[in-house]
């Protein structure tokens, strides 16, 4: 049986919660701490492309980060450059299962692509 890939931020109860998901299931999910590696731009677009969404739906528009560079009228490669070089952009958790993926909001969402 494949693992999960789940990009991960621990301090994140959503994240928390899909990784409790995983692991219930019978997983050992390979764990990304994203925030400490960084997936780059390429790896954003690939995962936007998986997830059927532009960039704009996994950017964390709440981020103080998302505010000071002014990305509300960004462009879609923009705003994957933001999310590789901030990754606290990045909505969370997202994981891959078997070429899918899922954002764990809410965590059981995950569940579709197990």
């Amino acid at each position: 049986m494949t693992q999960p890939i789940i990009w991960h931020n621990p301090r994140c109860s959503k994240s928390r919660e899909t990784l409790g998901i995983l692991e219930d299931e019978g997983f050992i999910p390979a764990v990304v701490r994203y925030l400490e590696t960084s997936p780059s731009a390429n790896e954003i677009r690939g995962t936007v492309a998986l997830l059927g969404i532009k960039a704009s739906d996994l950017i964390r528009k709440g981020e103080s980060i998302y505010k000071e560079l002014g990305l509300a009228n960004a462009s879609e490669a923009d705003l994957i450059e933001a999310m590789a070089a901030h990754p606290i952009l990045i909505e969370r958790p997202v994981v891959f299962h078997n070429g899918k993926a899922s954002v764990g909001r809410p965590p059981k969402s995950v569940l579709s692509i197990l």
